[in-house]
């Protein structure tokens, strides 16, 4: 039986590899392999706004934004003025939401994705170093690396399409406040979603 001292720092240590990055501070490099096979890394992009979306296709919060295309048309506007926008999929292997390259092509086909790339981080290492915990959970980082948004994609936490519309999508606000030299009215908000399955 665990001592008490062990289980607290069994805890604490959970705690550290789920540490948040700051919102404010420099986004943390790394680099990815797509579905085609092409690395990614984020340094790559330096000098260009990029969009994080954690995602899970089977998650019905994740349904909610593709299904009646708001998110592939967000996607197409933002990519349109140059945002890098990276779908990221952290699930396991043998967990629900996880995609092989194959699957997560025919996701982009069928769906109509209009992002840069989709990612696969299949051990979850980035999404562990993000502090992502949910699908969709998304990140917008400035042109000179800073993160500058995490959270929900937007107000209303529902699965309804309908509230799509009607919420403030952090996202685009972010990313136009900061566009336009002006504070980011809600840098850093409580994500909604299903769990990421790492």
């Amino acid at each position: 039986m665990k001592t008490l001292p062990l289980i607290l720092a069994s805890i604490l240590f959970s705690f550290s590899l789920h540490a948040a990055v700051e919102t404010g501070a420099m986004a943390p490099d790394f680099t990815l392999t797509d579905t085609n096979g092409t690395e990614h890394s984020l340094s790559d992009f330096k000098g260009k706004y990029v969009v994080l979306e954690w995602t899970n296709h089977g998650c019905p919060f994740v349904k909610k934004h593709y299904k009646e295309g708001h998110m592939q048309a967000l996607q197409e506007k933002m990519t349109e003025k140059g945002v890098v926008w990276l779908v990221i999929n952290s699930g396991a292997p043998g967990k629900q939401g996880h995609v092989t390259p194959e699957e997560g092509n025919k996701q982009i086909a069928d769906m109509g994705i209009e992002a840069t790339a989709m990612l696969l981080d299949t051990d979850g290492t980035v999404g562990r170093a993000y502090d992502a915990r949910v699908t969709p959970h998304m990140y917008v980082i400035a042109p000179n690396g800073e993160l500058i948004y995490q959270g929900a994609i937007d107000s209303i936490r529902s699965t309804k399409v309908e509230d799509v519309e009607k919420a403030t999508n952090y996202v685009k606000a972010a990313y136009k406040a900061h566009k336009k030299g002006e504070p980011v009215e809600n840098p850093t908000t409580k994500p909604y979603g299903c769990g990421v399955k790492y």
